[in-house]
């Protein structure tokens, strides 16, 4: 009510004023002053274009003095913008030039990577890197050639999962990690493969690693090797014609006294003891004789150029000749052994040492005498099948006796050279039973294959594969 009160109040005093205003421009007459009238608006609007003059001077000071600023500004900005502009030219020009070095790095540091790569594929031994955690850091071509994985799917992987049949174990590996030091191992399998291989580790601080080298020296370990036995040979061909010299003169003498012995022992009234024995020391004496000329026919005939020669006339002739001079320490004689001999017709020839073959089959033959002399079975009859037998290009000789066969341990070891115990003392019947120098001639010198099946009750049979051509 109060507010009400105080509007209605205000409305009554302005009402006053515009009436005392309004008084102001009329007369007595209650007429309107238009005079005065003009007068008080001309004044008015002097006094407000005056105001608005004073305030545009001074809004065109104020004006002036911000676009002078701004000038100096634009002006400072435009050195700046000039300065910056020069600047990053030059840095263009640097960073272009940075650029430039960095491309002509990258191509010297790729052709680097290229030939170093180049090097590494064309390596003929297998080169493996390892990290720290035994994964594949490196595989070359040769690997993928060896091992038939493709690099693509061995990076990454651990080693042994990737390459199952490598000969190293993981202990090897952490051990020249740990040392430093580089070791070389050999891994072979007699007559097959040879590897040397190599392991040195990473001497930078930042990687640690290894690096395993794969080199299949077979080639070179098997011409030496073939180097040395034909060493052997020949000092074996020179032994065996010295030994046959040595031992056939005295020999012979003994043969000429036994023989004057005999003969005057002869008649009614000669012991027979002493005849049996006179005719058993002959009976060797001529037996020994065999063997000194087969020493010396091996001697004159080993080495020398391969000729085409029948396996069958060989088989032969070393059947003969076994019969003149193989005897078991049994007192079982092969001449005595019933044979089986079955060769297939028109049997092609192979090129072949003849002296050194024949030696291959009086092998054998011993061998067989002596399994022969060993058996205990009950109605033991010693017997001997040949068969000789043509397919494709290679000439399949099998051997087979049923007396006592070999055992698992022995099969192993036919073909590898005997030994001697601790003392020096060669081990008693395994010179007689191993055929290494058979193997040999047959897989070195003829380029053939030999191999023995056996059961302990039944026999043994020896394969021998020769190469027609």
């Amino acid at each position: 009510m109060t507010k009400v009160c105080a509007l209605l109040a205000g409305l009554l005093l302005a009402n006053t004023c515009c009436a005392s205003i309004a008084d102001y421009f009329k007369d007595d007459d209650g007429h309107t002053k238009w005079q005065h009238v003009a007068n008080f608006s001309g004044a008015i609007l002097i006094t407000l274009l005056s105001i608005t003059l004073i305030f545009l001077f001074f809004s065109y000071r104020a004006s002036r003095k911000a676009n002078n600023a701004l000038s100096e500004i634009r002006k400072d900005l435009e050195i700046r913008v000039q300065e910056r502009t020069a600047n990053l030219a030059q840095s263009n020009q640097a960073l272009e030039s940075e650029i430039s070095e960095h491309r002509a790095t990258m191509s010297r540091l790729q052709d680097s990577q290229g030939y170093i790569k180049s090097i590494v594929d064309s390596m003929p031994l297998m080169l493996i890197g390892l990290n720290q955690d035994m994964q594949i850091t490196q595989w070359n071509s040769s690997s993928e050639k060896v091992t038939g994985a493709k690099r693509e799917q061995v990076l990454g992987k651990n080693l042994w999962e990737a390459y199952p049949t490598i000969t190293l174990s993981r202990d090897q590996v952490q051990e020249v990690i740990k040392t430093k030091k580089t070791t070389t191992l050999k891994h072979s399998q007699r007559g097959q493969y040879y590897f040397d291989i190599t392991l040195y580790a990473l001497h930078s601080s930042a990687d640690v690693g290894i690096v395993i080298l794969l080199e299949d020296v077979t080639s070179r370990v098997k011409s030496e090797n073939r180097l040395i036995e034909l060493d052997k040979m020949a000092s074996m061909g020179e032994l065996a014609a010295t030994m046959a010299i040595d031992v056939g003169r005295p020999l012979k003498n003994i043969m000429d006294n036994l023989q004057c012995l005999q003969s005057s022992c002869a008649g009614d009234k000669a012991d027979a003891n002493l005849t049996r024995c006179l005719d058993a020391a002959l009976e060797d004496g001529q037996q020994a004789n065999a063997i000194v000329h087969n020493l010396v026919d091996f001697s004159l005939n080993q080495g020398g150029q391969l000729q085409l020669s029948s396996i069958p006339e060989i088989l032969d002739h070393t059947i003969e000749l076994a019969g003149e001079i193989m005897s078991s320490s049994s007192g079982l004689k092969f001449k005595d052994i019933e044979l089986q001999i079955n060769y297939q017709d028109d049997i092609s020839r192979v090129p072949c040492q003849l002296a050194e073959l024949q030696q291959v089959f009086l092998g054998i033959f011993r061998h067989a005498c002596h399994a022969l002399s060993q058996c205990e079975r009950d109605h033991f009859s010693p017997l001997i099948s040949i068969d000789v037998n043509e397919f494709y290009d290679a000439i399949w000789i099998k051997v087979n006796h049923n007396g006592k066969g070999l055992s698992p341990e022995e099969q192993q070891n036919i073909f590898e050279p005997y030994f001697v115990d601790e003392a020096g003392q060669q081990v008693a019947g395994v010179s007689s039973q191993r055929l290494s120098f058979a193997h040999f001639v047959v897989t070195e010198h003829h380029h053939g294959h030999m191999a023995v099946t056996s059961d302990v009750d039944v026999g043994t049979t020896f394969h021998v594969q020769m190469q027609i051509r």
